[in-house]
């Protein structure tokens, strides 16, 4: 991965990384990541390919460094009062991202692209790790409140809610609703308030 092209400098040099990074991303959608290439990266955004090539070198270090920008976003996790409704609007994105047709060619995109990129692999793992640590205060709320034990493990009770809607969207194909994103959130707050989240020792 070119560490270089993944800095977030100020004037001219941002504006070139936004456009090839975003060129990146729309290419990424409409062709997926085995006929992405630096030269149509190059010529989508406008800048010149020696450019590209100096400060990203090659496929693998386009995606990862625009998947990155993910972690550059305002995103908060969801506040609604209750645990439920919380994990409901969690696992309820994710439904819409991955099936919506304005949204879902992206993210759909970019998960296949980790199975076949090293770099994006580990930009994508980077993206949902930085979503959990901003999705921790939803378990840290369901605490103060009372709704499930102290030391309950946000990580996994995220894992656990949005779990279900990945093995319909990938494994078994089936698709997924915003019924079973309900039904996935209502089980696993039911088993957060009987402490299944709780460290084993």
């Amino acid at each position: 991965m070119a560490t270089s092209g993944t800095q977030r400098p100020g004037g001219r040099t941002e504006r070139t990384r936004q456009s090839v990074l975003h060129a990146t991303l729309d290419l990424l959608a409409e062709r997926g990541f085995s006929e992405l290439t630096v030269d149509a990266v190059a010529e989508r955004s406008g800048v010149h390919k020696t450019t590209v090539y100096r400060r990203w070198s090659s496929p693998d270090g386009l995606v990862a460094a625009a998947l990155q920008m993910g972690a550059e976003d305002d995103w908060k996790a969801p506040d609604t009062g209750s645990l439920e409704d919380d994990l409901y609007e969690v696992a309820a994105e994710v439904v819409r991202y991955f099936t919506e047709p304005a949204l879902k060619e992206l993210p759909t995109a970019s998960v296949l692209a980790a199975f076949q990129s090293p770099p994006a692999a580990e930009a994508l793992h980077d993206f949902y790790q930085d979503r959990h640590e901003r999705m921790a205060p939803i378990v840290e709320r369901a605490i103060a409140r009372g709704e499930v034990p102290l030391g309950t493990d946000g990580d996994d009770v995220i894992r656990a809610v949005c779990g279900p809607m990945f093995y319909r969207l990938f494994i078994s194909r089936e698709g997924a609703t915003l019924a079973d994103a309900r039904i996935s959130a209502r089980a696993v707050a039911v088993a957060a308030r009987e402490g299944a989240f709780l460290p084993r020792i």
